[in-house]
């Protein structure tokens, strides 16, 4: 079972209205947000479409819990999977300028890449992890959960500068006995 969460990048998250908040769009994107269909749309929908003003953070974190620990679920492999997964879906065209969705490539990263000699931080705690840096589009970095699940974050290089990694379990998050 796995879980992503998308995030909205805040620049200045004490000013949400301040322009260094605002997505880099180009023209086409830039009209269809601010175009209004003649029929009328759910709010849901309206906020979703606002949202796209601003920069996401795809797929940026996931939680992953197998029922059974195998080679699948180890959080090298998770962590190779969650980058792969943002780099073909996010960064097909920087990694294969003018492919077609459907061509298959090889994925772009390897477990040979994952460094195991780092900690991250999991609701304040040091924990052991893993992490991806020799990307040059994403910096990946993952745990083994005492639940017994993988947390993993892959996010985008050139906003890292905004960004401090540090998991933390969300307000009314089930737990596993």
């Amino acid at each position: 079972m796995t879980v992503s969460i998308t995030y909205t990048l805040w620049r200045n998250p004490d000013d949400h209205e301040d322009p260094v908040n605002l997505a880099d769009l180009d023209e086409k994107t830039r009209r269809s947000i601010e175009e209004v269909p003649p029929w009328p749309r759910p709010p849901w929908l309206i906020e979703q479409v606002e949202r796209l003003r601003y920069p996401q953070l795809w797929d940026a974190v996931r939680t992953t819990w197998h029922r059974a620990p195998s080679e699948h679920s180890s959080v090298q492999r998770l962590l190779t999977d969650h980058i792969n997964h943002i780099l073909m879906n996010q960064y097909r065209q920087e990694l294969w300028p003018g492919s077609n969705p459907w061509d298959h490539h090889p994925p772009p990263i390897t477990s040979r890449m994952v460094n195991s000699h780092v900690s991250t931080f999991i609701n304040g705690i040091s924990v052991p992890g893993a992490e991806i840096d020799t990307d040059p589009f994403v910096y990946g970095i993952g745990a083994q959960l005492a639940t017994g699940g993988v947390v993993t974050a892959v996010l985008p290089r050139a906003e890292l500068k905004s960004i401090q990694v540090h998991f933390t379990t969300r307000a009314g998050t089930p737990q596993r006995p």
